[in-house]
């Protein structure tokens, strides 16, 4: 045992150092000949433990994604030798592998057709925008890891590569825009348009590598499979890619109370089921059915930046799931707008003030998104509500229109 113990204290030390030389500057293949015998065997979560130590010793999670395809390089004969995850249909990692597996199909489609258009097929370039237009709805795919997977890996520990992983999905989208761009322009190059083809193919395929061999092995080992049910229940709420898989129940017998959050009382409920407010009182249903049914995407943040609570209108704007309870609102964000949140909450938290504002086009929707600070009646902060609108047709208003005017038989 002591023999055991200390191969694997070996190992991770071997693999921290593997990851230092790599940031700076030693090549996958000088590393994989010096350390081909210490860092063999090397597991995912250990390779995963040696990046979160890295970034807890104050490496940058930039730095650490900037380079996460050559750690994945070097421990490949490793990763290649542990066994795929094993589960039924129906189970959200067998639903991510089978979209993998939809998706490398749709590249090599698509590579296939941008050899007809290299040669001058007159409809090949409609067909590629077709194909693109499939392939964008992966977003579903990596929304449903950031909102759903991430937040309960993130309650095992493992939060360094969910965040690393959040980023280089977010390249993954802005090379989909530009590539849906390159191909939207009638006097569009076939060669450059392919150039952009190859890096997006390229690293859509490592990060289905690395869920593979890292993410969902991971998962696996660290989720119940109360929570996996818990994961399958929300996952209609964000959406698949390709279609929605069969069902199967997954099995809660395991922490089957716990399944969803615990509301506690926030008022003094009347005999007649009435929770008193400031003004009037209302029974929770009815506050429910208010809330659902605002005009806007509403999410609250208490005073510790901790999600507490979102609207589930039947037309989200931004993909929300009952997973971020309880999570941090700085992990609900991608890392490259990580830092704005914060100086949001910081701004509100000191006085400093009480609104913050933005707007940003998405595709045919214009979003109005404001953050709102809360405070109680002695000035104290108590959280912030995101409140978000698309206000396309509000911005198309023109003139007046009066109550009732476009009903049948109204007269003025």
């Amino acid at each position: 045992m002591s023999e055991f113990i200390n191969n694997v204290s070996r190992r991770k030390e071997a693999l921290k150092e593997v990851i230092q030389r790599l940031h700076a500057g030693e090549s996958v293949e000088s590393l994989q000949e010096k350390f081909g015998d210490a860092i063999r065997g090397a597991t995912a979560g250990e390779i995963a433990d040696a990046e979160r130590a890295m970034i807890g010793e104050g490496i940058a999670v930039s730095e650490i994604q900037r380079l996460c395809d050559l750690h994945v390089a070097v421990f490949k004969e490793s990763l290649d030798e542990e066994p795929a995850p094993e589960s039924l249909p129906g189970h959200p990692v067998f639903t991510f592998r089978m979209e993998n597996e939809v998706t490398l199909r749709l590249l090599e489609s698509m590579a296939d057709t941008f050899n007809l258009w290299m040669t001058g097929n007159s409809t090949a370039r409609a067909s590629l925008q077709a194909q693109t237009e499939n392939l964008k709805t992966i977003e579903k795919h990596y929304s449903r890891k950031e909102n759903l997977l991430f937040p309960y890996m993130e309650k095992k520990g493992f939060e360094g590569p969910s965040t690393v992983t959040w980023g280089v999905h977010n390249e993954i989208r802005g090379q989909i825009r530009q590539f849906r761009q390159a191909l939207a322009d009638d006097e569009s190059d076939p060669q450059v348009a392919q150039g952009q083809f190859k890096t997006l193919a390229k690293n859509i395929q490592e990060m289905v590598y690395k869920e593979e061999k890292i993410l969902f092995p991971e998962s696996l080992v660290r989720l119940t499979e109360a929570e996996w049910a818990e994961i399958q229940s929300q996952e209609e709420g964000i959406g698949y890619f390709n279609g929605a898989p069969q069902p199967t129940e997954i099995s809660q017998e395991e922490n089957q109370n716990q399944s969803q959050p615990t509301q506690k009382e926030n008022g003094t409920m009347e005999g007649n089921g009435l929770l008193s407010l400031d003004i009037g009182a209302l029974t929770q249903e009815q506050i429910n059915l208010m809330l659902t049914h605002l005009p806007v995407d509403v999410t609250y943040v208490d005073e510790n930046d901790e999600v507490r609570y979102f609207t589930q209108g039947q037309h989200r704007i931004f993909d929300r799931s009952a997973a971020i309870i309880g999570r941090a609102v700085t992990k609900c964000h991608p890392p490259q707008s990580v830092h704005k949140v914060q100086i949001i909450l910081e701004d509100f938290r000191s006085g400093k003030r009480d609104v913050a504002e933005f707007w940003i086009q998405m595709g045919e929707a214009f979003i109005h998104i404001r953050y709102f600070a809360l405070r109680n009646a002695a000035g104290e902060y108590k959280g912030c509500i995101e409140v978000s609108q698309e206000i396309s047709h509000l911005r198309s208003l023109e003139g007046e229109k009066r109550l009732l005017d476009d009903a049948p038989g109204y007269v003025d």
